[in-house]
């Protein structure tokens, strides 16, 4: 199958050694035959490199110096894949697990087709099996982003490709075309949106995004009881708002975003019964003034140390 396109998956890991290990292993019985890995290693101090050199020698292993978050650290995978003349790059999350015939499945529905620029799998979530965790996404009547079918049981639901307005960020496939006209992750938002973001800015390009449920993949993070750190709501504020300026959403949006922080402040600081919400109170205030700020990137505050990566 000389003809068939080459993937290269991009996987970044940080101090995750078994559950990057298992992914590669998926990755490895895959039956798709032209596909290539790159890791990217955040300074892990765990064995990690060690150990994935030692039972993957194939894969390209790149040890980041600089901790540019989940979007500018892929973004430097994204780049060598390129380099290696990849014609899909797999954005892909290290504790995912890949069905045998995940690769063959997004590759035999998205390449012919030329207008589809970014495809992904059905994602099931890791403790349930049989229960989606995403089957694409979609963007709400104010811009919300919202997981397809989240929670709900496989009861053969998704029969065959459909257009989405984004794919979750955990398995992300996009045509080598895309990255070279519409460019990288958005590196600014550090982590949480970039994929909404990405998808959106290839739509807007023209490009096609689809959602592709033949393949299939189980996601260990964002479980059903998942509760988000005070971080996330830093990143999901400052990055939505970062999103809503790039893409000039209407005043409508922009008015109902705003109702709905307000409302949300108010009740974290004056309620007693969300008195533990105060730390994330805190953190959509810095979000928020961030944005004001135009300040990308890294968190900053005084008594903790930001996250590397995501779930």
């Amino acid at each position: 199958m000389s003809d068939s396109p080459l993937v290269i998956s991009v996987i970044l890991n940080t101090n995750r050694r078994e559950d990057t290990l298992a992914c590669l292993e998926s990755l490895r019985r895959n039956t798709y035959p032209r596909q290539q890995v790159i890791v990217l290693d955040n300074a892990s101090t765990d064995g990690s490199v060690e150990a994935i050199r030692s039972e993957f020698p194939h894969v390209h292993l790149i040890q980041l110096e600089d901790n540019q978050g989940y979007a500018g650290n892929n973004n430097v995978g994204i780049r060598a894949a390129l380099d290696l003349q990849a014609d899909w790059v797999l954005v892909l999350n290290e504790d995912t697990l890949l069905a045998d015939d995940c690769l063959e499945q997004l590759v035999k529905h998205a390449h012919p087709d030329p207008e589809i620029g970014i495809a992904g799998p059905l994602v099931y979530h890791h403790s349930e099996p049989a229960v989606i965790q995403s089957a694409g996404g979609k963007l709400g009547a104010n811009w919300e982003s919202i997981h397809i079918a989240q929670n709900e049981p496989d009861v053969g639901q998704f029969s065959r490709p459909r257009r989405v307005d984004w794919i979750s960020g955990c398995a992300l496939m996009v045509r080598r075309e895309v990255i070279e006209q519409v460019g990288m992750l958005e590196a600014r938002f550090f982590y949480y949106w970039e994929e909404t973001e990405w998808c959106l800015r290839a739509r807007r390009a023209g490009w096609e995004v689809v959602h592709i449920p033949s393949a299939r993949l189980w996601h260990k993070g964002v479980q059903r009881d998942y509760q988000p750190s005070p971080n996330v709501t830093y990143y999901s504020t400052r990055n939505r708002l970062f999103m809503l300026q790039k893409h000039r959403a209407p005043l409508r949006v922009w008015a109902a975003v705003w109702l709905q922080y307000g409302r949300t402040l108010l009740a974290w600081s004056v309620r007693p019964k969300w008195r533990s919400q105060l730390p994330h109170r805190d953190a959509m205030w810095q979000g928020i003034w961030d944005y004001f700020r135009q300040r990308g990137g890294m968190r900053t505050y005084p008594a903790e140390n930001s996250p590397n990566g995501r779930s």
